[in-house]
Formats: structure tokens, sequence, C-alpha cells
């Protein structure tokens, strides 16, 4: 199968202060992974997808003063410099040579921000999510930290293609709570990793393949936390110009209230190298298929003086939160908020 088809890129990417932020801690990528071109389509601008693909990211930071700003900066650098120097200027050109290498720069990111943080004590328990989408040929390829989000709007509808690494997911996810109850927890922002806390973190890698006049939305929870998925959709769908969209998401984030930092990167996809499917496919969230040895999560990339690797988040007890600032995410491994739960109904019913 041909790697170099005929597929274009229209991309706009944003990021806004929001009402209440003195400083912005997010950051965004854009590059061409052919010629490890960035910023070159922000506003609205049109490109090919090359033989080697494109990669978009969105990063939240948190930590304080300016640690979170340095987290999701050095994010986006690390990841996007491993990637060139292993898979732009590497030989093995497959899709599941794709997502290790996205994983791997992942991976490798966490690892210095958290050297970074042991080296400088004022920047201790800095962080950052991380919600990367690699495209080679017609399928993104995509690896997520934190609560940062990717949607996918298709036909007028927009499917979330990850999953949020956070306490409310975990609780949908067990059936203890619905999407609508999530919302309005005050819980909402608790989130289980970060690139940074942790020597260590387990990477979700999904994929999803394209159709033509898909658009794809990565955004930091400034704007999920304001605007509902189905007006994420009816913007996109609105807007003929890619960055008038983009624009107005930040818009409506921002006249409910704009808590947080905003950010939002928008493609449209087209051309020829891409079928056109009616209604929305198979679209949503599709774990990547690699091999087991390669998803355990056992791929060391913290320093061997480091601790070892914390247990599954499954298994975790509650950590101590990256920090306390109302409206900005916290990590708290929520496994034990959970089992106290399931502990209190279970007296509950016995001593009915």
């Amino acid at each position: 199968m041909s790697r170099d088809p005929d597929i274009q890129v229209v991309v706009a990417a944003i990021t806004d202060l929001g009402q209440t932020r003195d400083h912005n801690e997010d950051t965004f990528l854009v590059a061409d992974l052919t010629t490890g071109e960035t910023e070159f389509l922000e506003r609205g601008g049109r490109a090919k997808v090359g033989p080697k693909g494109s990669l978009f990211m969105v990063a939240d930071g948190m930590g304080g003063a300016a640690a979170g700003e340095i987290a999701s900066a050095m994010a986006a650098e690390l990841i996007l410099r491993h990637l060139i120097s292993t898979w732009t200027n590497g030989k093995d050109h497959s899709g599941d040579e794709f997502t290790l290498k996205i994983r791997e720069a992942v991976e490798l990111a966490n690892d210095q921000i958290h050297r970074y943080a042991k080296e400088h004590p004022d920047s201790r328990g800095m962080g950052t999510t991380a919600t990367v989408v690699g495209v080679y040929g017609s399928r993104l390829h995509l690896a997520q930290v934190g609560d940062s989000r990717a949607y996918l709007v298709r036909h007028g509808a927009a499917v979330q293609l990850t999953k949020d690494q956070s306490l409310m997911q975990r609780l949908i996810d067990a059936g203890e709570m619905t999407e609508e109850q999530a919302q309005q927890s005050e819980r909402r922002n608790i989130i289980l990793q970060a690139l940074g806390p942790d020597p260590r973190i387990r990477v979700d890698v999904t994929y999803q393949d394209l159709a033509r006049n898909d658009t794809l939305v990565i955004c930091s929870d400034g704007l999920s936390g304001q605007v509902k998925r189905e007006e994420i959709a009816e913007a996109i769908d609105e807007s003929r110009d890619i960055a008038a969209g983009a624009a107005k998401l930040i818009a409506l984030a921002n006249d409910r209230g704009g808590p947080d930092n905003i950010t939002v990167v928008a493609v449209r996809f087209e051309g020829s190298g891409l079928p056109e499917i009616d209604g929305n496919g198979d679209l949503g969230y599709h774990a990547y298929p690699l091999p087991e040895a390669e998803t355990t999560g056992e791929t060391p990339v913290a320093a061997p003086e480091d601790p070892p690797p914390p247990p599954p988040v499954e298994a975790a007890a509650p950590a101590v939160p990256i920090e306390q600032r109302t409206g900005r995410p916290l990590v708290l491994a929520a496994v034990g908020v959970v089992i106290l739960g399931g502990l209190a109904a279970l007296f509950y019913f016995l001593t009915q």
C-alpha cells in the first residue's frame, strides 16, 4: 500500500489565556514529520500529508508559577525531536512502528520532565497532559496521557477518540456515574496521570481510520469543560473556514467564564486518498493492537537510579495531588476512593 496518497490537511491552532488565568500553561504543536517544519499551518493553511506523516498535539501544563508552562513546552519539544530522530530519519515505516515511536516519545518526555523537576526544587510537582495525534496514510495514531481530548467530527456529529485518564472516567466506566453527573461533579478535575510527576507512565495508544472531510479537534479541558461535544460538532460543521470554527469554540468557552486556558487544534482532512463514508462508520475509541510484549508498560524510560515503576492505577494507593488550585487538574490515584465507596455501599446493604 502506498504511504503517499493524496491527503491534504487544512489546520487552525489557537491558544487563549481564558478569563481568569494570569498566564497560559497550554502548548500546542503542529508539525510536518517529513520536513520537520512546524507552525506552518496554524491559521487555516493547507498542506499535503507527506510520506512520513504529520503530527498534532495539545498539552495542558500544571504545577504553579511557570512550571506548567515549562512542562507543556518541554513535552512538545521532546516528542517532536524524538520522532524526527527515530521516525523521520528511521528506516522502518510501518503503522506499528509509527505508533511505537509516538508512545516511546511520550515516555521519553515523561522521563525528562520528571528529571527536570527533581533537579529544580521550585518546579517539583510540575506536569502536563499530552494528547498526541500522528497522521500516517489514512489513519490517525493517538497517544493519550491525562484529560486533554481528541474528537473527530464526521457528518455533523462529534465522537471522542480518547478516554480521559481521570477519576470521573473511571467511575463512568465502572457504571458508578453518568457523563452528565461527571460534568457537574466537584471532582471532575482529578486526573490519574500526567507527564512528569512519576518516573513511569502508562500511555494509552489508539487509532482511527479517516474519511474525506473528517475534522479532528484536539483540545485542552479549558474547552471540553465548558463546551459540549454536540456544540463542538456544530461549530465545526457550520464553519467552512476551519480557523473561524476554531475561533468560535474559543469564544464559546470564554463566554461561559473561561475559567482555564483554552487551546484548540482543528484539522480538516481532504483529498482523493481518503474514502467517502456515509454515516459515522467505525468511529470511536479503538485500542491499537500492539504486540502483547509492547503493551505491558514495562518499557524502561526512567533512569536506573529512579525507583521502580508504580503499580498499575487499578492497584495504586491514593497519591498526593500535584496541586490544589481550584479549577486545575490534580493527579490522584483514585482507586482508594472507589474501594471506600464500594465498601460503604456493601455495609449499607448488609445492615438493611
